[in-house]
């Protein structure tokens, strides 16, 4: 099984409301946990040197020391996401290597994306735990791309492509569906139909038609129920 991964974040907003709405952001997400919680960069910086952190939610304009004179002055940076009202900052926070940078309010949608980049970034850095069965490289739009298994939920046929349906992104990949069953461990995912591949811990709910994930439902070919009843048990065992 592969462990959880969970970032350690920090929040730094000279704004009461805004932090307390993105402490119920980070704790509604189960791979955060929130470490400190800071109202100026004073504040921050002597925390910081305390605390191992992961990520840090970032405000820009604050009183005395901004969030760019906080970065410049702490050795080891966490990956930052920058949150602030004003978009004319945007340039220059990524001089700073951020991961996103988001308008207030903030969207929980740009949110749960701005988290995921920080996530793939830190499992692509510490790399060295995973095994070989947790990801698997792809190439889509030219570009490889690692995709985690654990995020991915199923794999559709297209003619000469497959569609790979992860919890954050759809990915187009050149492959046929016989070429890329096979790069998948066979204990962990299922064809149930000529044009769908299954990630079985994702299926919630199956009848002799279809199957049900938590956003989708796709077709079953009855020839392969027998298969699914089989495997499915075979995971509750395992």
């Amino acid at each position: 099984m592969v462990e959880k991964t969970i970032l350690k974040c920090a929040i730094v907003d000279d704004s009461t409301l805004q932090r307390l709405s993105i402490v119920k952001l980070i704790q509604m997400h189960p791979s955060l946990e929130l470490v400190g919680e800071y109202k100026n960069a004073i504040e921050a910086k002597m925390g910081l040197a305390s605390n191992e952190i992961d990520l840090i939610f970032l405000d820009i304009e604050m009183p005395i020391l901004s969030g760019f004179d906080l970065l410049d002055d702490i050795q080891r940076k966490p990956q930052v996401i920058f949150v602030t009202g004003k978009t004319k900052y945007a340039f220059k926070a990524f001089d700073y290597d951020a991961v996103d940078y988001l308008r207030k309010p903030i969207a929980k949608d740009r949110f749960l994306n701005a988290v995921h980049k920080a996530i793939t970034n830190y499992k692509l850095k510490h790399e060295e735990g995973f095994d070989d069965e947790d990801f698997i490289f792809v190439k889509s739009n030219l570009k490889k791309r690692k995709v985690f298994l654990n995020e991915l939920r199923y794999i559709e046929a297209l003619g000469d492509y497959v569609k790979l349906v992860t919890e954050h992104e759809s990915l187009v990949v050149l492959s046929t569906m016989k070429a890329f069953q096979a790069l998948l461990p066979k204990e962990r995912f299922l064809r149930i139909h000529k044009s769908y591949i299954v990630n079985l811990d994702k299926v919630q709910r199956y009848n002799s038609k279809t199957i049900e994930l938590e956003k989708d439902q796709l077709p079953l070919s009855r020839n392969r129920k027998s298969d699914l009843v089989e495997a499915l048990a075979a995971t509750q065992n395992a």
